[in-house]
């Protein structure tokens, strides 16, 4: 709402601006409001170019987020809304383009009928009548005006959540048209249409030039209609006074010389020409950090369509909680695909991990690759007997809100199926050693709809439960596993996975009573809630997290989406 209020408070500013702005008279007598809206919203269009950028600079925020500058993790956590400021800012776009086109229709159309030949530098058409589909289409703004129009609308459709569902493939090839966007949208401001009066203490709007000869056309004011008769045509010699009446008129102005029109220097330049340079700069940055492939250490099948790949990088560090970005050229040249990271490197082992869900087209191929096709559930191999991977190169890592999960005395993890992989690292990371770290307490919650899926993690959930028993801390960890559709009594299969067998729950968390409970054993402490899963479960998690409750708690939501 407050994007929106700022968006609009701008727009209202620079309408009345150029509304009441005496350089822009004459341009406003011709025009009419269309000029008015126009500039308007490309003031709002600027402003929304510039910033929906900076949300996309993930270098930038994955510094900032792990930069002791920002020590206050209220203001962290601003950054885990950068996602939702970029698809804020592109609706904005949106929404204002369509404005903007609508009044350069009506500005087309006033050209062509209101053609002034006392200032034939103001005119865009050439003459009288002139068809306005020639402004349109024959003119740089006008051509580059209508292609910005179908690349933003691809763009946008594009964006929606049914095709990036369906196809991602779509929405990441239209994604990437942005760099033409604004290629096109610095041509479209170079075309200076649009002039404004520069020479104001000279020729003020409105005066009457008593040297200029009148035109038959042009209707002469009541205020000189006595002293210059309607035959008049003649102009004044230069050697004789101006009449009294001219000077002592109060509501008319004698100019001294004609009109000068300028075209504005392209402002959006400023605007855009920042951002932009520092997006390529972290591009170009980007490209030569992952230039280098990775090493496939291992490839681990795991049930219901898992597959997990373990790596090995030179000078790679990571944080638990951060993602990376896969590029396999072999599977396609240009697409890649965000990961979460479920095993971070340390200062005793450099290998790291994701674990991904076939789910794609680009992940079946992905799979196949590294497979080769293969029926075995798991295959792991040492270095020296390594397979011929195919080439990986690993972009990152960036930061995510999970990174904060350590960060709180007390945290409540929340998971859905697959989105259990950013806990993953946090798990690994609590393996390793605890006693660092400012948490003291983590609430886990898992919700699977099969039992086999809990076995992707299960390894890794009794090795820290036995850790902490043995450390005489068993009230650190608080796991909770929920089956949501069974048939019956199910167990994890294995004698070692007791531990979990006896935390294993059939059906859906009860989600009020749970944070009651968290809420009453930690009393007027402040809580971080985590989720990664459906957005159903995470829209009942974010409005307990914002409720009340009676033992002064206070949670605070971060949730990471799949979509």
């Amino acid at each position: 709402f407050f994007w929106l209020s700022l968006n609009v408070w701008l727009f209202w500013k620079t309408f009345l601006l150029y509304y009441q702005g005496l350089q822009y008279y004459y341009l406003h007598q011709m025009l009419g409001l269309g000029l008015c809206v126009s500039r308007a919203s490309a003031s709002v269009l600027n402003l929304n170019c510039c910033l929906v950028l900076l949300p996309m600079c993930r270098v930038l925020l994955a510094f900032l987020r792990g930069s002791q500058k920002v020590a206050s993790r209220k203001t962290r956590r601003l950054l885990d809304k950068s996602k939702t400021f970029h698809v804020m800012c592109g609706v904005t776009i949106c929404i204002f383009s369509v404005l903007h086109v609508a009044a350069h229709l009506v500005n087309a159309v006033n050209f062509s009928e209101n053609y002034n030949e006392d200032f034939l530098a103001l005119n865009a058409a050439n003459y009288r009548g002139e068809d306005p589909r020639k402004l349109l289409f024959a003119t740089v703004p006008g051509l580059t005006g209508v292609i910005m129009v179908l690349v933003l609308f691809l763009m946008c459709t594009a964006s929606t959540y049914a095709i990036r569902v369906s196809n991602y493939d779509i929405f990441w090839y239209t994604h990437n048209l942005f760099f033409a966007f604004y290629m096109l949208l610095m041509l479209h401001v170079s075309g200076g249409v649009l002039k404004y009066q520069t020479n104001l203490e000279e020729h003020p709007p409105g005066c009457f030039n008593p040297n200029k000869t009148l035109r038959q056309n042009m209707a002469i004011p009541k205020a000189f209609e006595e002293p210059f008769p309607d035959y008049t045509t003649e102009p004044f010699p230069e050697d004789l006074p101006v009449p009294e009446h001219f000077v002592q008129n109060n509501f008319m102005r004698i100019c001294s010389k004609e009109p000068k029109f300028q075209s504005h220097f392209p402002e959006t330049w400023f605007w855009i020409s920042g951002p932009l340079c520092l997006y390529c700069m972290e591009r170009l940055y980007r490209y030569i950090r992952s230039n280098k492939p990775v090493t496939v250490t291992s490839v681990i099948s795991h049930p219901s369509n898992v597959l997990e790949v373990r790596m090995i990088k030179d000078d790679f560090k990571a944080r638990p909680g951060q993602y990376v970005i896969l590029h396999c050229p072999r599977v396609s040249a240009l697409e890649s695909h965000p990961f979460t990271l479920t095993m971070c490197p340390t200062d005793t082992k450099a290998t790291f991990g994701v674990h991904l869900k076939v789910v794609g087209d680009w992940t079946e191929r992905f799979r196949d690759l590294l497979l080769l096709h293969s029926n075995q559930d798991t295959e792991i191999l040492p270095i020296f007997q390594q397979r011929r991977y195919p080439k990986l190169y690993v972009d990152g890592p960036f930061g995510s809100p999970f990174e904060e999960t350590l960060n709180y005395e007390v945290s409540l993890c929340v998971a859905g199926g697959i989105g259990v992989t950013p806990f993953a690292s946090i798990l690994n990371t609590l393996l390793d050693g605890w006693k660092c770290y400012k948490l003291r307490r983590l609430y886990f919650i898992w919700v699977c709809r099969d039992i086999e899926s809990f076995r992707w993690f299960a390894d890794l959930l009794c090795m820290l439960h036995n850790k902490l028993w043995q450390e005489n801390r068993p009230d650190y960890i608080n796991i909770q596993l929920y089956l949501s559709q069974t048939d019956g009594i199910q167990k994890i299969i294995g004698e070692k996975y007791q531990a979990l067998n006896s935390r294993l729950l059939i059906g859906r968390p009860r989600w009020k009573l749970l944070f009651d409970e968290i809420a009453k054993c930690n009393r007027r402490k402040t809580i971080g809630v985590f989720c990664c899963g459906p957005n159903k479960i995470s829209k009942i998690l974010h409005k307990l997290s914002n409720g009340s409750n009676s033992y002064g708690t206070r949670f605070e939501y971060n949730k990471e989406s799949f979509s």
